[in-house]
């Protein structure tokens, strides 16, 4: 094989690996933030069950506090908040500037804030910690849950960041839930779950997962990274058989 030829194919090679890499670091990226789940219910639904997913993004600290803000433009009402094992939760009310109506009377106060103190969630793990509700507002088209993420060294991740519309994802994303549109029948009319999501396991099963496997915007990168390589590496072979022809006619 030529020095030409050789330095074809090594350059095929690099350019496909280092444009898969980045892919697939992308996709690790995305399934790194801090999520709510399931991803959208029907507007004003009532005794559900919202999970907030915390994965782990340090590689020398561990996550030691988890604080969700509440929205109380657009109050989430009878909020109660799952037992977690090694965690203690603090439930912050509000009162609200305007009251709610509700069949069981006026709602004057909410829940603004649930703090998580005295766990711990290391390098490559996760933790969901699960938050029922009575009510879900039924004048909103999604609801923003800003969290702030502080580890073991000192460090706090703000997530957030709201995203703009029709703009890309910014880099510290808050959890959005969105609400849709109900149907005659009571479900939503696009098919989103409405039910409470189900259980999640707790211990140690659950605080040495690595990764969430609802995450499709993770597995499309993914699969996405796995094309371009193989891309790659045809065009390098492509290369090498165009390199070996132009040498048979130079002959």
């Amino acid at each position: 094989m030529s020095t030409t030829r050789t330095t074809t194919l090594r350059r095929a090679g690099v350019i496909a690996a280092l444009a898969a890499a980045g892919v697939l670091a992308a996709a690790g990226v995305a399934s790194a933030h801090v999520t709510v789940h399931p991803e959208s219910y029907a507007k004003g639904a009532t005794d559900g069950v919202l999970t907030f997913r915390v994965p782990n993004e340090e590689d020398t600290a561990s996550t030691t506090k988890v604080q969700v803000f509440l929205p109380t433009d657009h109050p989430v009402l009878g909020v109660l908040v799952s037992p977690q094992d090694g965690w203690t939760a603090k439930v912050t009310n509000l009162k609200l500037r305007t009251p709610v109506k509700t069949d069981d009377g006026t709602i004057t106060d909410a829940v603004s804030e649930i703090t998580w103190t005295g766990g711990k969630i290391g390098a490559g793990q996760f933790e969901d910690f699960d938050v029922a509700f009575g009510q879900l507002p039924d004048d909103a088209g999604q609801l923003t849950f800003k969290t702030l993420q502080t580890y073991s060294d000192g460090k706090t991740v703000r997530w957030i960041e709201e995203a703009e519309s029709g703009g890309d994802e910014p880099e510290n994303p808050a959890p959005v839930l969105e609400l849709t549109e109900k149907g005659a029948d009571g479900a939503a009319e696009d098919g989103a779950s409405t039910a409470p999501a189900s259980a999640t396991t707790k211990g140690s099963d659950n605080s040495t997962a690595t990764a969430s496997s609802s995450d499709s915007t993770a597995r499309g990168l993914g699969v996405a990274g796995l094309v371009v390589g193989v891309l790659g590496l045809a065009a390098a072979v492509f290369a090498v058989v165009r390199s070996r022809s132009a040498g048979s006619r130079v002959e």
